[in-house]
């Protein structure tokens, strides 16, 4: 069976995240992916035709090499006129563009669940519905609804969360993650979502109030019930290719939706200094956002850039030291480390990866120069690194 990924805004990571977590099938885990897809069987109008009765909603992307707002809007058009030709009543989605957003096709119902409302997208000559799309009003509802929040200090997104925690690899259920820069628990949450038991410490006693708070208030929410999802519980080959258009063949590799929550006892949070903590529990992964440094408005200067790098890169590299006596062979560490915007538009980065081998760990430099996840024009942007315990 043939899949296709519809990627995020920064696909390097995205593909890195799919190939990490056994090309995962499962739209709900990954937060770099916006749309599933499967290779259609047969022929479009046949495929259509066999819906089961009732009005159909119709939606099509051409991500095709010349595809148009027109190209896409003529192959629902031409569908269309067919089937209503054979009794049936369609509604097309209308299109603004070549293809479908995803907030168009999560709004309109076409996610694949509704047998009636249906998403397909064209590659060329090939034809594949969609699946999964990509809840980000789920996502929006996680992060907004949480009691604490500090914007002074940053907000890690859920969704590159997820995508720390995939990045680790294919863990066993009840696996446990930690964080040791856990912030207000966003990485925290988001592994308990994931079915894996969440681990946090912070150096600020505040931002573990916070965490407790929102991981309290995250156990007694309806998103536990509504939203958990199970831990990859075998590898699988979904594949995908690089760009906006990937294509591979593979099967699922998840079981879904969880159908129920993790035990109040499946998180722990302290206060601790990450470079010189002795963490209590075992633990199974590492997945964090670093310390950042000054959060800035504008470029920074020279003399800024050599002080935040300077103070960043101690920090960072006394925790991996700290870390590195604790954790077993083989241990995944995954950790979001500073870079930021220069005049000429790239990104100065931390340049510590011999240093980090040095320390006992080896780096994954596949892909290196496309794991940085920032909006655009954002000053500071978060460098990934994937590394493992030698």
């Amino acid at each position: 069976m043939r899949y296709l990924a519809v990627l995020g805004r920064q696909p390097e990571i995205s593909i890195a995240e799919l190939e990490l977590s056994g090309f995962c099938t499962d739209i709900d885990r990954l937060g770099g992916t916006q749309k599933l897809a499967v290779e259609l069987k047969q022929k479009p109008l046949e495929y259509l035709q066999s819906l089961p009765e009732g009005k159909i909603t119709l939606g099509v992307s051409d991500y095709s090499g010349r595809a148009s707002r027109k190209t896409a809007t003529m192959e629902a058009l031409k569908l269309k006129k067919i089937l209503v030709r054979h009794g049936r009543s369609v509604r097309v989605v209308e299109n603004k563009e070549a293809v479908l957003s995803t907030a168009t096709s999560l709004h309109n119902g076409l996610s694949g669940k509704n047998g009636r409302k249906v998403e397909l997208i064209k590659v060329d000559d090939a034809w594949f519905r969609v699946i999964g799309v990509q809840n980000i009003d789920a996502y929006a509802r996680r992060d907004q609804a949480r009691p604490a929040r500090d914007a002074k200090v940053g907000m890690l997104p859920p969704k590159l969360a997820q995508i720390l925690i995939n990045l680790c690899g294919i863990l066993p259920e009840g696996s446990r993650i930690l964080d040791p820069f856990c912030g207000t628990g966003v990485v925290l949450q988001e592994a308990l979502l994931m079915g894996y038991c969440a681990y946090g410490t912070d150096i600020n006693e505040r931002m573990i109030e916070y965490s407790k708070r929102n991981l309290e208030w995250l156990m007694k929410s309806e998103i536990i019930q509504t939203e958990g999802i199970r831990s990859l519980a075998r590898r699988g080959r979904a594949p995908a290719a690089r760009g906006d258009r990937p294509l591979g063949r593979g099967r699922p590799s998840v079981d879904g939706p969880a159908g129920r929550g993790p035990k109040v006892d499946n998180f722990q949070i302290s206060i601790g200094d990450a470079t010189s903590f002795k963490w209590s529990q075992s633990i199974d992964a590492v997945a964090c956002e670093g310390y950042l440094g000054k959060p800035f408005s504008k470029i920074p200067s020279e003399v800024e850039l050599k002080e935040q790098k300077q103070e960043c890169g101690n920090i960072i590299l006394g925790f991996l030291k700290n870390l590195s006596t604790q954790i077993k062979k083989n241990m995944p560490v995954t950790i979001a480390i500073p870079a930021w915007l220069r005049e000429d538009g790239e990104y100065e980065r931390l340049d510590l990866l011999d240093q980090i081998s040095d320390l006992g760990y080896n780096v994954n430099n596949k892909s290196r120069e496309g794991l940085l996840y920032h909006r655009e024009d954002q000053v500071v942007a978060r460098d990934i690194l994937i590394l493992r315990k030698k």
